[in-house]
């Protein structure tokens, strides 16, 4: 029987670079996912304020093998 994987959706943020909001929702899922076996970037946007970014956001998918 092969491998059933499940697919959720998050967004990191991060006041340095997209990489480091990816990171971010990479970290918090990792605290509480088992099994992770990868990610896609869905997404990447950010807060402007007066010319500057202030807040990036990275969206993505997270991929999880299921135990059973």
């Amino acid at each position: 029987m092969g491998e059933t994987v499940k697919i959720i959706k998050l967004t990191g943020n991060s006041n340095e670079s997209w990489e480091d909001a990816a990171q971010n929702a990479l970290d918090q899922a990792d605290e509480t996912l088992e099994n992770i076996s990868g990610i896609e970037i869905e997404s990447q946007t950010a807060e402007v304020e007066g010319g500057t970014i202030e807040q990036y956001r990275t969206t993505l998918d997270v991929s999880f093998v299921l135990d059973g």
